[in-house]
């Protein structure tokens, strides 16, 4: 297997295409994203999204954001999926490790990211690499 991890830097069909294959494993209530939506996330200066590639086939991605507050830099990892097939390879950490890497680079002292507990797999990798749970609530609102 020949891994390799980038950054995407330009919305192209051949990502928006891995994007409709694998945002259904991560999200069952995801609309399909549209070129324009990708472009705009990929435009935006606080968003990073590390794509994952074997053999030249997209098989995961990661989306990282960093955005300063008042206490600091922050760096939330959002939208993590490896394609089914490749599970268990080491893409996740892979693109978890580019993230903390680049989120360290550009100043973040931590970085945080949610999985739900039915992730199993996911979590033992967080708890692996280095991540801690932490003693907060995680509120939504949502907005009709």
């Amino acid at each position: 297997m020949s891994l390799t991890v980038t950054i995407a830097t330009e919305p192209t069909n051949e990502l928006l295409d891995a994007l409709h294959a694998l945002i259904p494993q991560l999200s069952s209530s995801a609309q399909p994203l549209e070129f324009v939506k990708l472009e705009e996330i990929l435009n935006q200066d606080a968003t990073t999204m590390f794509v994952a590639r074997e053999d030249e086939k997209i098989i995961g991605v990661l989306t990282l954001v960093c955005f300063r507050i008042p206490t600091g830099l922050r760096a939330v990892i959002e939208d993590v999926v490896v394609d089914q097939g490749a599970q268990g390879h080491g893409v996740g950490e892979s693109l978890t490790r580019s993230a903390i890497d680049f989120a360290r680079g550009k100043g973040a002292a931590s970085v945080d990211l949610t999985s739900r507990p039915s992730r199993r797999t996911a979590n033992r990798l967080y708890k692996r690499i280095g991540f801690e749970k932490r003693e907060t609530n995680v509120y939504r609102y949502v907005i009709d």
